[in-house]
């Protein structure tokens, strides 16, 4: 296609639920704190060479462990999977910076297969 959407390679994708229970918890604040660090270190899929998406997504099933995180990365020619309840910054930020070096997923605040 010519002309069309510039293509990004994505190291993983990281959904933040923003359901209601998640945003009482600060989903929203933690949505652009975690965004605004991505940007500020080029990690943002859209940012100088950067490969992480962060998009806000709808009830993730966690509402009262929240806020709620899930990642989705391909890793050894596997799709992996990484589900966060009660996510706070510094939790957030240690998953992003793993799945952009992809290394393993943390274990704290991880459940789910």
């Amino acid at each position: 296609m010519t002309g069309g959407p510039k293509y990004f390679k994505t190291a993983g994708h990281l959904l933040l639920c923003q359901g209601a229970s998640c945003q009482a918890r600060g989903s929203a604040l933690l949505h652009r704190a975690l965004w605004n660090g991505l940007e500020r270190d080029s990690l943002a899929y859209y940012k100088r060479g950067g490969s992480l998406r962060l998009t806000g997504s709808g009830c993730l099933g966690a509402c009262s462990y929240g806020p709620a995180l899930c990642v989705y990365r391909e890793r050894a020619g596997h799709l992996e999977e990484g589900w966060y309840a009660a996510v706070d910054f510094p939790l957030a930020r240690r998953v992003a910076l793993a799945v952009y070096a992809g290394e393993a997923l943390p274990e704290e605040g991880r459940y789910g297969p």
